[in-house]
């Protein structure tokens, strides 16, 4: 359980160093495309075994 932890933790740390590079280097222009490619990776998971599925991949 401890390893899982640990494995989620350095997972998450990655968005933690992007927000981070974002701030400091001032690349706000950056984030809108960020923000998008997560919503569409989050809606091809969860899309990904319905009905729906066959019509989402026609998006792309």
């Amino acid at each position: 359980m401890a390893n899982f932890i640990k494995k989620t933790q350095y997972k998450l740390a990655v968005f933690g160093e992007i927000w981070e590079y974002l701030r400091v280097n001032k690349k706000w222009w950056l984030g809108p495309p960020i923000v998008i490619l997560l919503l569409l990776g989050l809606l091809l998971v969860l899309t990904e075994g319905s009905a729906v599925a066959p019509f989402i991949y026609t998006l792309f």
